[in-house]
């Protein structure tokens, strides 16, 4: 006859194994992590982006609708461009005078003529081609629903967890190289930092002055 002792360690033992057995994956084991960034990796890489204009010569320049293509262009390469910008023009007899022109609107836009590169291409193309070096940003695309969301004995998350956030993320980067390595500071601003030395050692505020407009005055208009 058992007694009770032998029942006790019996039942433990089915308890164990019972516990080991829920705790078994009942899928194929694979695990996804809780972390968006780590299932789906934003990927920075870098492409080229090029704009091409018709050009007939520097004394007329180029047509409205070109010359605002072109101005937004090299807003764009002043604001997520990495290195330098290209000119590429037809071989020709003119090729000299349109390197000329677009080098020296490129300066006057602010980009400095150390980073402005000429070259030539085949004649038969009789447009003018600036471009740039870009970094853009992207994931895998979404929508894997591969697992079954119903058998996950071991409550992982699914493929497709933190996808659309990620994606987001990767989308309103204004410059996917903040991803790759961190930007320059900004230079010391040495006549504010002095004034604020100055006030500091004379006991005075060193905060700057708040106009009317700035102050954190609760609106009264319910009262």
């Amino acid at each position: 006859m058992m007694n009770l002792k032998d029942s006790l360690r019996i039942a433990s033992v089915a308890a164990v194994l019972l516990a080991g057995s829920c705790a078994a994956p009942m899928n194929d084991g694979t695990t996804f992590s809780n972390d968006p960034a780590v299932n789906h990796p934003i990927a920075v890489e870098p492409h080229f982006t090029a704009l091409k204009v018709n050009f007939s010569a520097a004394d007329a320049g180029l047509l409205p609708d070109d010359a605002a293509r072109f101005e937004a262009f090299v807003a764009d390469y002043a604001s997520r461009g990495s290195g330098s910008i290209s000119i590429s023009a037809p071989q020709g007899g003119d090729t000299a005078a349109i390197i000329r022109y677009f080098g020296n609107r490129l300066f006057e836009m602010g980009v400095p003529r150390s980073r402005i590169l000429v070259g030539t291409h085949d004649s038969s193309d009789a447009r003018v081609e600036i471009g740039f070096i870009a970094y853009g940003a992207s994931t895998k695309p979404c929508g894997d629903w591969s697992k079954n969301l119903g058998d996950t004995a071991d409550n992982s998350p699914s493929p497709n967890f933190g996808c659309a956030e990620q994606t987001n993320i990767a989308a309103q980067l204004a410059d996917p190289r903040d991803l790759v390595q961190m930007r320059d500071a900004d230079p010391v601003d040495a006549t504010r930092r002095a004034a604020v030395i100055g006030n500091y050692e004379q006991g005075k505020v060193t905060s700057s002055e708040k106009s009317k407009d700035q102050s954190g005055a609760v609106a009264d208009v319910d009262k």
